[in-house]
This record gives structure tokens, sequence and C-alpha cells, in this order.
């Protein structure tokens, strides 16, 4: 069932309809937004809250494409260190399978 939530971006209200189980992440993104755009406004250098809010979700956008990046290059990284630990331990089970099989073949009887 959808929520009626009020947010609150530098000095503007606005009222937003949403799941009420998503009411907390809203509240959390609002937040999130009203800091960034608060940090840009503090820099005085853009003007308009048009513009503030234009460059609040292009920084954002690309916090965002920069942690998918680092987030691929982690994954990408223990990918491949699992991948060595398992033909390790493959080839270490291979060799300790080829001792197996010669100690058996000297101890049987010819």
């Amino acid at each position: 069932m959808n929520k009626n939530v009020t947010i609150r971006i530098l000095t503007k209200e606005f009222v937003v309809g949403c799941p009420a189980e998503n009411e907390a992440d809203l509240l959390a993104s609002a937040s999130y937004l009203n800091s960034k755009m608060l940090e840009i406004q503090s820099s005085g250098k853009i003007l308009g809250l048009e513009r503030i809010a234009v460059m609040a979700a292009l920084n954002i956008s690309n916090e965002l494409l920069s942690s998918k990046v680092q987030q691929r290059e982690q994954m990408e990284d223990t990918m491949q260190r699992l991948s060595q630990k398992i033909d390790k331990s493959l080839a270490s089970d291979i060799a300790d399978n080829s001792l197996a099989l010669d100690i058996q073949d000297s101890q049987s009887p010819r």
C-alpha cells in the first residue's frame, strides 16, 4: 500500500508516494540528496535550485558508477583468487591420489 511521505530538499517540501515498506529508504535517499545539495550550495559556485539539483544528480551518478566499477574489480579479484585456490586444491588432490595409487600398486601381490 502506498503512503504519502513528506521530504524536505533544501528549502522545498515534497510529498512523495511510496510503498510503506520503502519509507525508510526514501527518507535516507532524500537526506543524502539534501546533504549533497547543501554541500554544493555552500560552495557558492553554483546558484539556483535547478542547477544545484543537476550538479547533485551528476555527482551522485558518478559515485554510483565508480562504486559499480570498484565492485566489479573486487569481484573479479575474488574470483581470480578462488580460481587459484581451486586449481591448487585440485593439483594437490591429484598428487595425493597418484601417490595412493602408487602405494596400492606396490602393495598388491604380483
